[in-house]
């Protein structure tokens, strides 16, 4: 008789990998040689790996065997319990995910086999620093309101008198009126640049993503990234997203630009790709409805990542590691972002930095679906 463990590795329990495979949680299970036996379409996904080739893997291939998974597999062997444990951070050459959850059990029908569940808790964490971004961009609207009342008119009645008083004032004041003139346009500049941050409604459509991509990497190519290689990886068959094109222009060519700054300027890379992902549904304020959230844009970077600390507070405004930055970039981003309903997250570390942006469909009833097509090389 055949062995039938080889086709199903949970044989005899009744209808067992239909049932996990329908599960949306990421399932493995691990033989006593920690041999991958099976891994539902939710973990294929999770993990990047076909199940076939999952099935030719020892979790050690996958893994350093002294991270904290295999940890928790000989745990489990040893408890012959169940055993669970949070924040992990699963990192190799083919794999990087961190803020996972993992729960790991015996089968009494197969001695020895772990079967593990995975779940990327990162998703909440995500959802949690969001918020935290849309109130850090209705504190940067309501600076910039201020700033536009209380400031910018009194600013033209101190240059409009130091422009009188250089025309009677002698060689040295003269200077003088020049040196207040020109630090008046200063401030009124930097006023400017707050005031895009103030609160305005944005008319959105439907939008080919994949031509604002190629015109934000042909304006890059041209002027401040002219040095860099930039390599594109789409998904031909995404449809359009629900967003201000002008926007969405200015949301990615900030993130570019940054990521250009920070990569090596002879061997720096920067990544532009799109996917569509299951994503998550939200609730966005001031809206009832539940929001879904599919559609992804990554900019990827090679450079030497984003320090921890920095990270927590990278969208605020006036935080910045750059020399001479005034930390707007990422705040203006931030912002952009909340009006289109949507989330932006970090995942940084040396050597790949990436900012993912998950954007929402057009609404059944804005247009009829049309496929977003790439540009066809000449």
């Amino acid at each position: 008789m055949p062995d039938t463990s080889l086709v199903d590795p949970l044989a005899g329990l009744p209808s067992s990998t239909h049932l996990l495979s329908a599960l949306p949680v990421p399932v493995v299970l691990l033989d006593a040689e920690e041999r991958f036996r099976f891994a539902n379409p939710a973990a294929e996904l999770f993990l990047g790996i076909s199940a076939a080739s999952l099935r030719q893997m020892q979790l050690t291939d996958l893994l350093p065997e002294d991270s904290r998974l295999p940890a928790l597999v000989r745990q489990v062997r040893s408890a012959d319990a169940p055993v669970s444990d949070h924040d992990l951070t699963l990192q190799s050459p083919r794999l990087y995910r961190d803020g996972v959850s993992a729960r790991g059990a015996t089968l009494p029908e197969m001695p020895g086999a772990v079967l593990l569940t995975l779940q990327d808790g990162s998703t909440a964490q995500k959802l949690d620093r969001q918020l935290n971004f849309r109130g850090a961009a209705r504190g940067a609207s309501a600076m910039a309101a201020m700033l536009a009342h209380e400031v910018k008119n009194p600013l033209s009645g101190i240059r409009g008198a130091a422009q009188l008083l250089e025309q009677a004032a002698s060689e040295g004041d003269r200077e003088l009126c020049l040196l207040i003139q020109d630090e008046v346009d200063r401030i009124r500049d930097l006023v400017e640049r707050m005031d895009m941050f103030s609160e305005r409604p944005i008319v959105q459509e439907a939008v080919n993503i994949h031509e604002v991509l190629d015109h934000v990497r042909r304006v890059a190519s041209t002027g401040f990234a002219s040095h860099i290689r930039i390599v594109e990886e789409y998904d031909p068959s995404l449809p359009p997203v629900w967003g201000n094109r002008d926007q969405l222009v200015q949301i990615l060519l900030n993130l570019i630009k940054n990521a250009a700054e920070a990569v090596d300027p002879l061997k720096g890379e920067i990544v532009l790709s799109t996917a569509y992902r299951h994503g998550v549904r939200l609730a966005v304020p001031g809206s009832l409805e539940r929001v879904h959230l599919p559609l992804e844009v990554s900019v990827r970077d090679n450079g030497p990542g984003i320090d921890e600390q920095v990270r927590a507070s990278l969208f605020e405004p006036f935080v910045t590691t750059k020399r001479g930055g005034q930390g707007l970039g990422l705040a203006l981003v931030a912002k952009l972002v909340a009006d289109h309903g949507a989330l932006i997250a970090c995942d940084s570390r040396p050597g790949r930095t990436a900012f993912r942006l998950s954007l929402a469909m057009p609404p059944a009833s804005s247009a009829p679906p049309v496929r977003a097509r790439l540009r066809q090389p000449a």
